[in-house]
């Protein structure tokens, strides 16, 4: 007999029909073990119909545990506002300095820079250098008298230098700020010297250095943020005006941005960043940056949409970005759909996923 399997006759569906005696023996032989699962023992039966029984259970566990795990965010519609940004400082339009009145030595100081003061408000005093010889001199006099007569005379001096010390009261010369003092208590200070400068807090304004090709762009009235680094959130402002340039061949052009009321930082010299507001988008289509993939190499922008439980890359072409959104100007995604912010990286399209907190 040969190995061929037999050109007619039928065959069983689970044995096939060769006539070697051999493989006839194995296929009988496995063929009757699998009767004899079928019909023997109740609990093999029991464990059969068990396993059977949680196998869509165990599939959908399956399912779940080959998910990718992402983390996604939704789609939003929201106005953004276009912005041109310019470097900058505080400055004071209105200062006063309160002066040394003559040569001597500052005996008190009870302001410090920050602090309000109103006009009028005593800041400190200061002591004429020669008057104060004059009360050392004769207490040293005093101090070095011999005799009942040299005492005496000594305490007339004293005295006399004393009601003679000259004095000088430094007074607040109008309601403001105090922007700095160049001087501290025991000091001493020439006439004319600048002690204390005051500023109308309302006075202090950003003069940002514009770039000459965002000048068309910007015009009085228009909103502003500032970010100064010594500030812990952006601060409120509008565009004042735009100032002469100090010279025709500068690259940029000094804006006078003017604080909301009351909003004013109470220090000059302070270094930011101004973004002026030359434009707002009405009700843009938005996502997370986090959300927005680009390809340096093609030059291509995509964002992985969740769809059914799967990943659908989607090319996009982004506007505007500020902080940490990013306008999507097309093509259009539906307000409230997820794209996912974190694990899709590398993902093929359709990729299943599973959305974690």
């Amino acid at each position: 007999m040969n190995g061929r399997p037999r050109s007619g006759g039928a065959s069983g569906p689970g044995v096939p029909g060769w006539t070697h005696p051999f493989l006839a023996a194995v296929a009988l032989g496995l063929a009757a073990s699998g009767v004899a699962a079928c019909g023997g023992g109740g609990g093999a039966s029991a464990s059969a119909d068990s396993a059977s029984a949680g196998t869509p259970a165990s599939i959908g566990t399956a399912a779940d545990s080959a998910a990718t795990p992402v983390q996604v965010d939704t789609v939003a519609g929201r106005d953004m506002e276009e912005t041109v940004g310019a470097p900058g400082e505080t400055r004071a339009l209105r200062e006063a300095r309160v002066r040394a009145p003559f040569t001597g030595r500052l005996t008190t100081l009870s302001v410090m820079d920050g602090d309000r003061v109103r006009a009028g408000d005593t800041l400190g005093a200061v002591v004429s250098r020669n008057s104060e010889a004059a009360l050392e001199g004769a207490r040293a006099m005093l101090a070095d008298a011999m005799t009942a007569r040299d005492s005496a005379d000594a305490e007339r001096a004293l005295e006399l230098a004393q009601s003679s010390l000259v004095r000088r009261a430094l007074s607040a010369p109008a309601t403001g700020v105090v922007l700095s003092h160049a001087a501290s208590a025991g000091d001493l200070v020439d006439q004319g010297e600048t002690l204390v400068t005051i500023a109308d807090r309302s006075s202090i304004v950003f003069v940002a250095q514009l770039a000459q090709s965002d000048v068309p762009r910007v015009e009085r009235g228009q909103s502003a943020w500032i970010e100064l680094t010594a500030a812990p959130e952006p601060l409120a402002g509008t565009v004042h005006d735009i100032l002469p340039a100090a010279s025709s061949g500068t690259l940029s052009v000094p804006v006078r941005i003017d604080f909301a009321a009351g909003r004013a930082p109470v220090a000059t010299g302070l270094f930011g960043q101004a973004s002026i507001v030359v434009d707002v988008r009405r009700r843009v289509t938005v996502v997370p940056a986090a959300a927005v993939l680009r390809d340096d190499v093609y030059g291509t922008t995509k964002v992985a949409t969740v769809s059914g439980g799967r990943v659908l890359w989607v090319r996009v072409r982004t506007g505007l970005q500020r902080g940490d959104t990013v306008q999507i100007v097309s093509p259009r995604l539906a307000i409230g759909s997820r794209v996912i912010v974190s694990g899709q990286v590398g993902l093929p399209d359709s990729t299943r996923v599973r959305i974690q907190p």
